[in-house]
């Protein structure tokens, strides 16, 4: 393929792919799903140079795949089509296919040709823009926890552990960190890591969780913060399709079990000034104040923004006491009671480790959240109290979370406007109400039980 319009690194991932015959346009919708086409090879000159039509509907679309039309993109604007364009750098082999494909990440264009300003990947890069005009960088990583778990559901719908691959048992007991675990799904963690390789995921450490068939895995840190989320994306699709592939359902649900673990996406976030030094560095004797003031912020960015980081039904089920779940805002050096963690680290390279969202939500929409938040407390300098020493789950007052609550925070929040634009704020919000309106209409198990004849 030779094409003016098509970047020098894709034209050359294109030759390195040789035989590849299909290339999947992915375009991440707010939940973090990922909806577009698949095109032919010979299709994707014209795509580079004219871009690719598809619904703006799409970007908000409920979880169930419908059109919210609360947010004005369906039949207000008569459903219109939006162009997306291919995003460079992002042409990647799909290495899990058996017929040679490639995938291609999508940015959604608003009706004059500029960026649409509310996709969750347009948010973020807002965000770090600003980080940019002050001289700093935020360096980033993503940890995933997600469940390994039986393709096969019960009867009744619910899901069930995975059987072990090398005792062929189901999974009943929690062994966290238990090497065994690993040696017992590696055919599974080979596949991924396979996989990162070919995609260029920086995917470097696998663990077992608190959690029958829980795992994490972690992504190297990156001074590109919309890049890092894109690996999250990469890998998460990775997951799930190997996963498949071998007989298994992943998972990134909140909360699949009541009585388990859930599942968590911390972020990891540093930042570097204009001449490359890490502002946070200090150690837990001596905080330094630039950390303090990240923290701060923070604690202000949660309540506003907890919708970003707790976005469905299932969100709040992982908010339990004793299971590694910050309850509050609470912050402290190598503590995991706490919901802004100070990891172990020597003084150059002190991070803070966001812990608060669920594996369930967008990664572009909780890197933006952490960022603006620290970005707020360096700005304002704000105090966030001292660190947590010991257990904060017994020194603290523990919040109880709502959806309904975090919804109608986030559409009255200054603060989320400020951040990310009005447009963002009123798309995301109302699709979380609509969202929030149907759930809310189902009859569940446990009513019928409760109240059926009880009553």
């Amino acid at each position: 393929m030779t094409d003016t319009h098509t970047p020098a690194d894709d034209l050359s991932e294109l030759d390195q792919l040789g035989d590849c015959e299909l290339i999947d346009l992915l375009l991440p919708d707010m939940n973090g799903l990922l909806r577009g086409k698949r095109v032919t090879r010979d299709a994707l000159a014209k795509i580079y140079g004219n871009g690719v039509c598809l619904p703006m509907s799409l970007i908000a679309t409920d979880i169930t795949g419908n059109t919210v039309e609360e947010t004005g993109l369906g039949y207000d604007i008569g459903d219109e089509d939006r162009v997306c364009r291919p995003i460079p750098g992002t042409l990647r082999p799909i290495p899990w296919q058996e017929r040679p494909m490639a995938q291609l990440l999508l940015t959604m264009e608003n009706a004059d040709g500029g960026t649409f300003s509310a996709n969750p990947r347009e948010v973020l890069k807002r965000v770090v823009q600003r980080y940019k005009e002050r001289g700093l960088t935020p360096v980033v990583a993503v940890e995933l926890e997600f469940y390994l778990l039986d393709a096969e559901l019960t009867p009744d719908g619910r899901p069930q552990t995975s059987v072990n691959p090398a005792t062929g048992e189901r999974n009943v007991s929690t062994q966290v960190y238990y090497m065994q675990d690993l040696n017992d799904y590696q055919e599974f963690t080979d596949a991924v890591a396979d996989a990162c390789r070919a995609q260029g995921i920086p995917a470097d450490t696998a663990v077992a969780e608190y959690a029958p068939g829980q795992f994490e895995i972690n992504l190297k840190h990156r001074n590109d913060a919309v890049v890092a989320c894109d690996d999250a994306i990469y890998l998460k699709r990775a997951i799930k399709a190997i996963a498949e592939q071998q007989g298994m359902l992943a998972s990134f649900m909140a909360k699949p079990f009541v009585g388990q673990a859930g599942s968590g996406t911390h972020i990891h976030v540093s930042v570097l000034d204009d001449s490359g030094n890490n502002i946070f560095a200090c150690t837990p004797e001596a905080p330094s104040d630039p950390l303090r003031h990240a923290v701060a912020g923070l604690q202000r960015a949660s309540k506003d923004c907890m919708l970003m980081f707790a976005p469905h039904a299932n969100s709040y089920r992982r908010f339990v006491l004793n299971a590694f779940v910050p309850l509050n805002d609470c912050w402290g050096f190598n503590n995991r009671t706490v919901a802004m963690r100070i990891p172990h680290s020597d003084p150059d390279n002190i991070r803070i480790e966001h812990r608060i969202a669920g594996a369930d939500a967008n990664p572009y929409l909780v890197t933006a959240a952490v960022l603006a938040g620290i970005l707020h407390g360096l700005d304002y300098k704000a105090d966030p109290g001292p660190p947590i020493v010991g257990n904060a789950y017994l020194q603290t007052e523990q919040r109880t979370l709502f959806w309904r609550d975090t919804i109608h925070d986030f559409i009255a929040s200054d603060f989320v406007k400020d951040s990310f634009g009005e447009s963002f704020r009123h798309i995301f919000g109302q699709q979380k109400l609509k969202e929030m309106r149907s759930f809310y209409t189902e009859v569940s198990t446990l009513e019928y039980a409760w109240y059926l004849r009880q009553v």
